[in-house]
């Protein structure tokens, strides 16, 4: 294997030492993105170098990411290894615990390419399973992957009332950690019962070359860089771009106008631009409708490392803060449109959506009083400590 094409992982040390890994019948965590140094799928790989997998366990969007945002999996069994591929998005604790329960399995190994946002939400099917393997007794191996774009943390924390899938405990927004460093800190105080957790490191460099979008939404690293800001939008009454070929760059209304890129590019954010735009998204919000809008275009180039800097500045990617930029996008809406409707509806007995993406009632609150973004961080709770 060449590490030339794709950095070092966990799964790379393990093919290269299969004694990492105590023998056992494996339950494999896993997706589509899930690649060993030369791009071969993951499962393949172990099964050859002799690691006794029994099934592929799926999270969002299915083992191939077909599935579309709330979309498990969609196939039983996979063909190449005609594994049987158990769906465990959605499923609540006692049904994920008869599925692990039910499978003949000692042993979950997880390998899952993750973004480092806390409401992008294979980590918390990690994180569902280690609790899970921790009441059964069941072993977890986390092979870790560097992160694809490594910055520092940004963001609130989370009230225990807003937990849920999109956010089980308070990491930061932006993380900006590697899954094994989530697991680390969840297995150290987080979890009911003692967990049997090993995590093998993935040495190589942060960074993600080429590329393999590890979900529906997220096509390049600018739609990562970007996320943790505008997929905010999500818990809004505007079209977050899904349906489109750049999701989360793209968003609107088809009752916004030329103002709101006028307005927006008169904030002069750093690393960013502000573009008007019209589209017509295939599915999600709005879909089949003309809607006008804005395309926000991050201006670092993004490199296959993960690296950036700001153009004409020398900036570093850092400099760019994308939950700056969504509580600019949501508080200039709201500002230009008061008659049109803001917030997602929320489901019954559930708190607003957009209070579970941020962690709290802050950011909607603060949006209704017309506070800062300085203002509606300082009166979010804040983040727990990550032991990287």
């Amino acid at each position: 294997m060449s590490s030339a094409s794709h950095p070092i992982s966990g799964l790379d040390r393990l093919l290269t030492d299969p004694t990492l890994l105590r023998e056992g019948r494996v339950g494999l965590l896993t997706h589509f993105a899930a690649v060993t140094s030369d791009l071969a799928r993951g499962v393949d790989a172990l099964v050859a170098a002799g690691i006794d997998v029994r099934c592929l366990i799926s999270p969002e969007h299915g083992y191939w990411g077909t599935g579309q945002a709330g979309v498990g999996q969609d196939e039983e069994r996979d063909r190449t290894t005609a594994l049987p591929v158990l769906d465990a998005y959605g499923l609540d604790s006692e049904a994920l615990e008869l599925l692990l329960a039910d499978a003949g399995i000692d042993h979950v190994v997880v390998d899952l390419q993750d973004i480092g946002c806390r409401f992008y939400t294979y980590m918390w099917s990690m994180v569902d399973v280690m609790g899970v393997c921790a009441r059964l007794g069941l072993r977890v191996t986390v092979l870790d992957r560097p992160a694809p774009l490594a910055t520092t943390a940004l963001g609130p924390g989370l009230d225990p009332g807003c937990a849920s899938f999109v956010g089980r405990l308070g990491v930061p927004l932006r993380h900006g950690a590697r899954l094994g460093d989530i697991a680390r800190t969840i297995a150290a105080g987080h979890l009911e019962q003692p967990l049997d957790l090993q995590i093998i490191e993935a040495p190589g460099a942060d960074g993600a070359a080429p590329w393999i979008a590890p979900s529906p939404n997220m096509p390049t690293l600018t739609t990562v860089a970007l996320y943790p800001g505008t997929g905010l939008l999500e818990g809004t009454a505007l079209s977050e771009g899904r349906g489109t070929t750049a999701p989360f760059e793209l968003f609107g209304a088809p009752w916004c106008g030329p103002e709101l890129a006028a307005r927006l590019r008169e904030l002069e954010l750093p690393g960013v631009r502000f573009r008007e735009a019209n589209y017509r998204p295939t599915h999600s919000t709005f879909a089949g409708e003309r809607v006008h809008g804005v395309q926000v275009h991050l201006t670092s180039e993004v490199g296959p490392a993960g690296d950036a800097a700001l153009a004409g500045t020398g900036a570093p990617l850092d400099s760019f803060d994308p939950l700056r930029v969504g509580h600019a996008i949501i508080a200039t809406v709201a500002s230009l449109y008061p008659d049109q409707p803001l917030w997602r509806e929320a489901l019954p007995g559930r708190p607003e959506f957009i209070d579970l993406l941020w962690g709290s009632s802050a950011l909607r609150e603060g949006i209704a009083d017309g506070a800062s973004f300085e203002e509606t961080l300082a009166a979010s709770p804040p983040p727990i400590e990550l032991l990287v």
